[in-house]
């Protein structure tokens, strides 16, 4: 299906072994798998054949020059695709398999396809705790490309609905493994020669990060690439994450007709006119705002109000992650 994508129905399957097996035969003809990890929903191919990885860009409407996360099913398997100094294998031992993406050089004939790394010379690498993805992974034996299941730039899925409505029609088969336990994408680190930088706050906090490698992690300062220029890593456009509907960030005071994107118990004033009103965490608990952030941004963005007003949320823990994903999210497009 070179140059195009598919035009039946997308099948969702239930996740079991069967689904598994039909899922491996797909993978291993260069099709496209939505399937679940423990962050968001991915869209995987076999990442060492060039021609799917191309698909999987079309069925996207991805910049070809944004790098792709290589899913593997264990640490062994990431070494034979980058070189892990020191503090890439700290790091790996302590959240492996789990939410963090290191990205560190790319071996020489690792296998993976040049386009899946937009030509860099380094590879981002992930193993992820989830029973489905891991099946995958282990199942296919290769590694498996996997960007959240959305068209690019939109909200990441956290649900098999949520892939469905964004990718029906243009990938193969969706895996239907439940709502995704954490909701926000993983934590990059790059552990490329000096101190690890963390390019993309996510599912590991980066307090824990700089727990395990007992220093601090350097944040990356340099501006965020949105033309030609390829970005380091995954997720690092300016604009992404981002529903139809403008946002408003840090608001006090809810303009009449926006939606608003709650957090707390304190609703803000002229809560009372919003078109609609979703808490991420009533109780303020970070880890359920994560998990709530991009299934409650696509529900606001369905009630048609130009524009979403967002309540302020802790930028610690998870709270990074979550203010990240919405500056992205408001950026101009």
């Amino acid at each position: 299906m070179e140059g195009t994508v598919a035009t039946r129905p997308t099948p969702v399957l239930s996740a079991d072994p069967d689904a598994i097996a039909t899922a491996i035969r797909c993978l291993a003809a260069g099709g496209l798998v939505a399937f679940p990890t423990e962050t968001v929903y991915g869209l995987g191919t076999d990442a060492t054949n060039g021609d799917a990885v191309a698909r999987l860009y079309l069925a996207k409407g991805r910049p070809s020059f944004n790098p792709l996360i290589a899913h593997i099913a264990d640490l062994a398997a990431a070494r034979r695709l980058g070189q892990f100094d020191a503090a890439a294998a700290r790091l790996a031992s302590a959240f492996w398999p789990g939410p963090l993406t290191l990205v560190v050089p790319r071996l020489p004939g690792c296998g993976v396809a040049e386009l899946a790394t937009a030509g860099l010379e380094t590879i981002a690498l992930r193993v992820p705790d989830h029973p489905v993805a891991q099946a995958v992974l282990v199942a296919f034996g290769r590694p498996v490309v996997a960007p959240s299941a959305n068209r690019s730039g939109h909200v990441s899925p956290t649900t098999a609905a949520h892939v469905l409505a964004d990718l029906g029609g243009r990938i193969d088969l969706i895996i239907d493994g439940g709502p995704t336990p954490i909701g926000v994408e993983s934590a990059i680190v790059a552990c490329v020669g000096g101190t690890p930088q963390l390019l993309r706050p996510g599912g590991v906090a980066r307090e824990e990060i700089e727990r395990t490698l007992g220093h601090a992690v350097a944040r990356t300062q340099a501006p965020i690439p949105s033309g030609d220029e390829a970005p380091l890593a995954p997720g690092l456009l300016a604009s992404h994450y981002a529903p139809h509907s403008a946002l408003r960030l840090g608001v006090k005071r809810v303009r009449p007709g926006e939606a608003l994107l709650a957090f707390g118990s304190a609703l803000p004033e002229g809560a009372g006119t919003a078109a609609a009103v979703l808490n991420l965490s009533e109780d303020g608990n970070l880890i359920e705002a994560a998990a709530n952030l991009f299934a409650y941004l696509r529900a606001l963005d369905a009630c048609d109000a130009k524009t979403i007003a967002v309540m302020p949320v802790p930028d610690e823990g998870l709270g990074a992650a979550i203010n990240d994903r919405l500056k992205r999210a408001a950026a101009p497009r």
